[in-house]
Order: C-alpha cells, then sequence, then structure tokens
C-alpha cells in the first residue's frame, strides 16, 4: 500500500511537472519564432541595399594614399626589416666563395638575388656579385653592374653578407692564374650555382631571414641612378596633370602558352601559340573553359577596361602601361584604347630618350617600368600568378606605405564576362563592381587576434 501510495504521489508530481513543461516549451518556441522572423527580417534589410553598395567604389579614395590606422592601432611607418633579434656581423673569414647566376626576366632575377644573400649568410660565405643570364630572356648583357648601385649593394648589406666583385685570382710561383669554377669548389672552398632562381623555400621558419630578404629586395636592390632619375622624369611628367595609374598588361606569348589560353585566338594564333608550349614547357592536357572558370587565364585588354569603367574611372584617366609586346596587337588592344584613349608606355611618355630606345624592351626598360609602377598612384596588375613583375611590386607597395593596388578577382570576373561573351549584357558593370567591392585594394588585412598582414611584426 506504501507503495502504491508513493506512486500515485508521483503521479500526480509527474503530471504537473509536465504541464509546466509544456508551458515553457511553448513559450520557448514562440520566442524562437520570433528571433527567427527578425533574423530575416534584418538579414533581407541588409541584402536589399547591395545592389547599392556595391555601386560606392569612391575613385577619389582610391587616389589617395592608405589611412595608416587599422587593426585598431596606428601602424608604423618605419620599415620592418631590420633584425630585431641577435644578429651578428659576418665573420672575417668566410668558408669560402658563392658564386651564381641569375636566369630569367628581370624580377625572376631580382628574386634570385634576394634567395643568393640569404643562402651566403646560412653558409657563411663570401657572395661573388651576382651574374644576371643575359640570353635567355632579355638578349641583354647589361649585367649586375649595368642595371644595379654596387656600392650601394654591398654597403647596405655590409652587417649581413661579404660581398666582392669577382673570386681574387691565385698567384703562384709568381704567376697570376685565374680559378675556374670547378678548381675553386675542389681547391678554395668556393661554388659557382647555375642556373640560380628558386633554390631557397619561400617559406622559412626563421623571422630574421625573412627580413634579410626585404632588405635586399626593398633596399639594396637599388637601380643605377641614370635609371633612377629617368624613371623619376617619366613619373614627373605623367603627373603633371594629377595623378595616373599603372597596368602590368601581362597578355604575351610566353604567359598565355603557359596558361594554356588558346581558345580565344583565331586558329593561325593558336597554332603559334601551341608550337610556342610544346617547346618551352611540359606536356599537359589543358582545357581552356576549365582553365578559365578557375582564374588561371590572364585578362584581355579590353577586359581590363571594362573593370575600370565599371568602378567608375573616367575616360580621362592617365594609364602608364608596363607591357612586352602583346599577342594579338592592336586586334586586342584597340577596345581597350576606345575605353581609355590617354594610354602611354615610357616610350611614348619620354619617345627623346637616347637611354630608353635602344633597350627599351631589354633590362633597362623593365627596370624602368619596374620604377614608374612604384612609383606610381594606382598599380593594377592583370595576371598575379606566376608573375614575378606583379608580385615583386605587390609586396614591395605594401612595404613603402599601402599604396592603392586593384587586383581583380579573374575567377570571380570569369562569369561575368563569359556571359558577356554569350549576349548577356544586362546588368554587366554592376556584377563587375560586386566582384571588385570584395577586394582590399592594396591595405593591409587585420587576423583575429589582430595582427597585421604582410608587416613582419
Amino acid at each position: 500500500m506504501r507503495r502504491l501510495g508513493s506512486h500515485r504521489i508521483h503521479g500526480k508530481t509527474g503530471g504537473a511537472g509536465t504541464k509546466g513543461t509544456v508551458a515553457k516549451l511553448s513559450i520557448g518556441v514562440i520566442v524562437l519564432l520570433i528571433c527567427t522572423f527578425s533574423l530575416l527580417f534584418s538579414a533581407n534589410i541588409r541584402r536589399d541595399p547591395e545592389p547599392t553598395r556595391s555601386s560606392k567604389i569612391n575613385v577619389e579614395e582610391l587616389w589617395e594614399s592608405k589611412n595608416f590606422e587599422y587593426c585598431g592601432r596606428v601602424l608604423s611607418l618605419q620599415p620592418p626589416s631590420a633584425p630585431r633579434s641577435d644578429w651578428p656581423p659576418p665573420t672575417e673569414e668566410t668558408n669560402g666563395y658563392l658564386r651564381v647566376r641569375c636566369n630569367g626576366g628581370l624580377n625572376q632575377q631580382r628574386s634570385a638575388i634576394c634567395n643568393a644573400v640569404l643562402t651566403a649568410r646560412i653558409m657563411n660565405a663570401t657572395l661573388v656579385l651576382p651574374e644576371l643570364d643575359a640570353n635567355s630572356f632579355w638578349h641583354d648583357d647589361s649585367g649586375f653592374q649595368g642595371i644595379y648601385d654596387v656600392e650601394h649593394f654591398i654597403e647596405t648589406l655590409k652587417y649581413d653578407v661579404k660581398i666582392v666583385g669577382k673570386i681574387p685570382d691565385v698567384h703562384k710561383n709568381g704567376k697570376t692564374k685565374k680559378i675556374k669554377a670547378f678548381q675553386a669548389m675542389k681547391e678554395h672552398s668556393a661554388i659557382y650555382l647555375t642556373p640560380f632562381s628558386h633554390r631557397l623555400a619561400e617559406e622559412i621558419d626563421n623571422p630574421e631571414y625573412q627580413r634579410l630578404r626585404c632588405r635586399v629586395n626593398y633596399h639594396a636592390l637599388r637601380f643605377k641612378p641614370h635609371i633612377m632619375k629617368l624613371s623619376e622624369s617619366i613619373v614627373d611628367k605623367l603627373r603633371s596633370q594629377e595623378h595616373f595609374m599603372s597596368i602590368h598588361l601581362r597578355f604575351q606569348m610566353d604567359m598565355l602558352a603557359f596558361a594554356g589560353c588558346f581558345d580565344i585566338f583565331n586558329p593561325e594564333e593558336q597554332k603559334i601559340i601551341k608550337k610556342y608550349r610544346k617547346e618551352n614547357f611540359a606536356e599537359k592536357r589543358l582545357i581552356y573553359n576549365e582553365r578559365r572558370a578557375i582564374g588561371k587565364c590572364p585578362l584581355t585588354p579590353e577586359e581590363v577596361g571594362l573593370i575600370l569603367r565599371a568602378m567608375r574611372f573616367d575616360n580621362s584617366t592617365r594609364i602608364y602601361l608596363a607591357a612586352g609586346e602583346l599577342f594579338g596587337g592592336e586586334r586586342f588592344m584597340k577596345p581597350f584604347r576606345t575605353l581609355f584613349p590617354r594610354l602611354d608606355n615610357h616610350s611614348s611618355v619620354d619617345p627623346s630618350s637616347e637611354e630608353l630606345s635602344p633597350n627599351s624592351q631589354g633590362l633597362i626598360g623593365s627596370a624602368v617600368d619596374y620604377m614608374v609602377c612604384l612609383m606610381s598612384d594606382i598599380f593594377m596588375p592583370t595576371y598575379d600568378g606566376p608573375s614575378n613583375f606583379a608580385n615583386n611590386l605587390l609586396g614591395h607597395r605594401l612595404y613603402h606605405g599601402f599604396r592603392t593596388t586593384i587586383r581583380p578577382d579573374r575567377k570571380g570576373l570569369a562569369p561575368v564576362f563569359v556571359a558577356r561573351e554569350k549576349g548577356k549584357t544586362a546588368g554587366l558593370e554592376e556584377a563587375v563592381r560586386r566582384v571588385m567591392m570584395k577586394t582590399n585594394f592594396g591595405g593591409p588585412h587585420c587576423h583575429t587576434d589582430s595582427t597585421v598582414v604582410g608587416l613582419g611584426r
């Protein structure tokens, strides 16, 4: 009986509890529904103005230097490449000589020089001034001494590595004897590395080594005074009417062949590109539509013009083109020039330059292009995949003050331009702006822990 009574008491309590629970659940459901409707309503409010937001790219702000207050603090303008831990100077006696030959174009060579200095530091070796390959790309024998300020290079890095102009001659039995590479390596502790470009990993888990790379790239590698003077003269002429933008128009045969972007060309042009690819790159099956969809194809000159027009740059914008010989020539340039007629390059800005006329496509011409792009108010690379020129400049401009950079999202823009080619032109500019609004225009971006990316801090 006692047991039965306790069950009855338990049953009554359970019934009351059930009613209470149901009541609480009902209130919870009502609250949940209210929250859900509130969230949907606020999401719609945020979503509705999006087209208006996408049209608010402020061109005037893009022309200005970046505000240095980011991530909740003001950034120091002091270049962050100085050593911050124990960094002893090179020893009087090193382990030998390091001699390198840098292949590729000017900016691939520039990256190789940074790696050569770091390699010499790691090996405690004396670096012989790097040799620049004269044949594989530029057919230009200017060499390191013809492009860079050698005295400045050695002076800037004197606390990092020992540098000499050449391996010393050997005096033996009263005779002077030049050391060949293999003799130097075996008998005199010297190493000759050729070709020397990507011999070191990009990511090295030692901040001081990365800072040394920055010191080389952004401080020690200064072009010779006459190149700097010529570049500044061109910038002054371009700035004589306020702002100017520089564009690295990467639409040359080598890059198009590398990327596997053939289908926009006529059969004869395709034959030329495919032949170049077969002779210079490993065989690989490349499907144009797939390559383009993932952003692997360089933008055409016309697409560059459409992006700028969608961003509200007008046709009075002065544009400096850093570009080699464009594949397809005037057929591809004409639509761009129609949209933006004020196009210049180093030859058209200063046609009287005796310095550039014989070397407009050589190392000096590339050096001038680099400096003009570095000093421009806005820089826009049209292909920053395996592009040493664009990537070096992106880092250099970031390092020296967060200057505005427009980096088109080729993957995001691909469906927009494909739709245009199929005749769907309605809302083109709005669609382009919507993609471009997602870029940071060259400013730094913050991690969730409020550190600043790209500063080495």
